[in-house]
């Protein structure tokens, strides 16, 4: 019976299973009426937090199930998970993975 208290248990909002803080992202609603659901990257942000895990399916069964309002009174703006988990599946910021999948072909795209 020993607690991994480093570890606290929180359950995706998406598929419902159990998983540690660090794999999961926590989500919060923008707040001050706004209806949009902000990943919260450290953790620390007040408010009621959800939690999902990073994954896109994670993310469509919470839409699909309206999680996202329920555990966020009303927040369904879900375009920034969104970016932030696909963007997290492409692995945006290794320099590495940008140089071997990216071919800027003007270099001035963004």
């Amino acid at each position: 019976m020993h607690h991994l208290e480093n570890q606290p248990q929180r359950t995706c909002i998406g598929c419902r299973q159990k998983g540690s803080r660090s794999e999961l992202l926590r989500l919060v609603s923008g707040g001050s009426g706004s209806s949009a659901v902000v990943v919260d990257e450290r953790r620390r942000m007040a408010g009621r937090g959800a939690w999902l895990h990073p994954s896109e399916k994670c993310l469509a069964l919470a839409v699909k199930r309206r999680a996202f309002g329920r555990a966020l009174n009303g927040a369904t703006g879900t375009a920034d998970v969104e970016r932030r988990i696909t963007a997290g599946t492409k692995a945006v910021d290794t320099p590495v993975a940008a140089a071997t999948t990216v071919q800027p072909e003007s270099g001035s795209e963004n």
